[in-house]
Parts: C-alpha cells; structure tokens; sequence
C-alpha cells in the first residue's frame, strides 16, 4: 500500500517537472550582434542589457551604431603606429563594478581630447580594463562599456567618432598583478594608446 502511494507521488512530480518544463519557444523580433555567441547571457552586472542598436543603412562600411554614433570597423587603423606613452598620465580609473565615468576622471578625457584637436592627423585607441574579480565573460563586458563610455566624453568634447577605437581586455591586462584592493584599483581602467597615421 505505502509502495503504491509513493509510486503515484512518483509519477506526479514526474509529470508536473516535465509540464513545468515545457517546450522552448524562439525569441521573436530579435537582432543578432555582430560576433556575438550564441547561448544564454549571463552576468550582465548593474547596467542591465545593453539595448539593440538603431538600424543603420549599410553603405556606411563601419562596425555598428553605439550611443547614438556609428563606431569603428575592428580594422579601421590597422597598421598604424601606436604610442602607449604620450598620453599615459591621463589613465581613467574606474569603481568596482562600474562603467561610470567618475566626475573626478573626466578632466583626464579632456586632457586626451585636446591632444587629439591639436594632432588632427592622430587617432586614440580607448583600452577598458577589469581587476581580477568575476567571470571572464563579465570582466570582458564591463571592459567595453568602460571605454566606450569615455569615447562617448570624447565625442561630447568635439572628438569625431572615427578618430576614436574601443577595445576591451577584461581582466587579461593588470596593470599590477598583485590580489588585493590596492593593486585592483589600479587595473580598473581605461588606458589610450595614440594611433599615428603611417609615413
């Protein structure tokens, strides 16, 4: 009697769980990105989804629409020389988590956008960094809208969209490679790297 009650609970959950389940439906009105995987997206941290980008017409021959600005092809300034020194006092620093641009940063985006108006020949390259904490995928998100916050300072400040390319490293490229809230503070950045046409 006590085996049959269980084996009827049994087949209940069993049918419940597979009910519950269901069957996956696809997502409707749904823009893929470019290069992006396929697959479930996780850790997408305080800033939400990004929202798709606007349509943009294909003759432009460029990377996409970010913030409202068409951003560079992977491959615009390829080739050219890059100085990771000229503009290195003026590293932005970020908080834990965030992609905000600090009020106190921003006087270095300015210093960055001036050199760029009196090198009208020159191109910058924003590089967004991560500290060690979180998940590759995570750190790499975080690392790209950390720069392309401070290229979207850059074109408020006059900066045309396509003298200025994003890149992130997520955790990949400490700046101090120790494991404590000094040497993280420090590899929560974006740094530039000057683009100089080829001679």
């Amino acid at each position: 009697m006590k085996l049959n009650k269980f084996a009827n609970l049994l087949v209940i959950g069993l049918v419940l769980t597979v009910a519950a389940s269901g069957c996956r439906k696809k997502p409707v009105n749904v823009t893929d990105l470019p290069g992006a995987r396929a697959g479930r997206i996780s850790d997408t941290g305080p800033g939400g989804v990004i929202p798709p980008a606007p349509p943009m017409s294909t003759d432009q021959g460029t990377g996409g629409v970010i913030g409202g600005h068409v951003s560079n092809p992977a491959s615009l300034h390829d080739g050219w020389p890059e100085d990771a020194q000229i503009l290195k006092t003026d590293t932005v620093y970020f908080d834990f988590d965030s992609s905000v641009l600090k009020t106190a940063e921003k006087p270095k985006v300015a210093a960055v956008a001036d050199y760029l108006k009196a090198n009208s020949a020159n191109a910058v390259r924003v590089e967004g960094n991560c500290d060690e904490r979180g998940t590759e995928e995570y750190n790499r998100s975080l690392g790209e809208r950390r720069a392309l916050a401070v290229r979207e300072e850059l074109i408020r400040l006059g900066i045309d969209p396509t003298r200025a390319d994003t890149i992130s490293y997520g955790k990949d490229r400490p700046a101090d490679p120790g494991h404590d809230e000094s040497a993280w503070k420090k590899n929560r950045r974006d740094d530039f790297i000057v683009l100089s046409p080829p001679k």
